[in-house]
């Protein structure tokens, strides 16, 4: 029997106390309204001219309470931050060798393979610090960075949350949540800069105090002109990572869980207990 159909689908590397749930669900609930504010907020609410910067401060404030949250309650022990910070610079690392070029992007699979073996905890951790990582090695700190890392974020957390499944199935439920996660990321990415980027007397521009089904129908438009090939480009690079790659990593992910037990409990021997410990406790 093969390691992966020995190993249960997931392994829980960090708890969610009820703290930290309820920090992600603050974080998710800002990540939405900071993703879908130009169809939320009535005009000259939330002037064009500041959003931008206040909610790059306010996402940034977020991302640092949930890992923060995270530490301070038990949550990620010292086997599971150095899991995190090895995959994090695993990504920073192999995300320049696609660069966005034609849509490639070669940071999703692992965090759709961590996600699904770690859990959803450990899937929104690393994608907040995967992308932070590799924006300070790559020059690409900006306002779009925290659309980025929440993107991530939930694209790891997600895969985290996929029913059970194993062997060829579970590859290609996979491989399936990759493409679709490709397509959702560009759609969401697109509404950081839409209403910023074209000419407002365009056909596809954002207006102000148009009905939400008009401004949709402008943002489907302007998403399927200038994105759609480049939301294919990453669908198609991880359905094929997650394909030919997905099986090996799985299973290295899923050994390096057994070895590491993060979530194994901590026994100590009072002192002068004769030796012979029962097999397997952990000390």
């Amino acid at each position: 029997m093969t390691d992966a159909a020995r190993t249960p689908a997931r392994t829980a590397a960090i708890r969610i106390g009820a703290r930290a749930g309820v920090v992600i669900a603050m974080a998710g609930f800002l990540g939405v309204v900071a993703f879908f504010w130009p169809f939320l907020v009535a005009p000259g609410k939330f002037g064009s001219h500041y959003a931008p910067p206040l909610i790059f401060g306010a996402l940034l404030v977020i991302v640092l309470c949930v890992v923060i949250s995270e530490i301070a309650e038990g949550g990620i022990n010292s086997k599971a931050l150095a899991m995190l910070g090895v995959l994090s610079a695993v990504n920073a690392a192999i995300r320049p060798l696609g660069a966005g070029t034609a849509g490639i992007e070669t940071v999703f699979f692992i965090l759709v393979l961590a996600g699904r073996v770690y859990g959803p905890g450990f899937g929104f951790t690393l994608g907040c610090t995967s992308l932070f990582a590799s924006a300070l090695i790559t020059g690409g700190v900006g306002p779009w960075m925290p659309y980025q890392m929440f993107g991530c974020a939930f694209v790891g957390m997600l895969a985290g949350f996929l029913p059970r499944a194993t062997g060829r199935r579970e590859i290609a439920m996979l491989a399936l949540y990759g493409s679709v996660s490709g397509y959702l990321f560009g759609f969401l990415l697109n509404l950081s800069f839409w209403p910023f980027s074209l000419d407002p007397n365009s056909s596809i521009a954002y207006l102000p105090g148009l009905p939400f089904t008009e401004q949709f129908q402008r943002y489907l438009a302007f998403d399927l002109a200038t994105s759609l090939g480049w939301d294919t480009g990453r669908a198609v690079t991880n359905f094929i990572c997650i394909t030919l790659a997905g099986p090996a990593v799985l299973t290295t992910f899923r050994r390096a869980a057994r070895k590491a037990r993060f979530q194994a409990p901590v026994r100590f021997r009072p002192e002068g207990t004769p030796q012979g410990t029962p097999e397997g406790t952990p000390y």
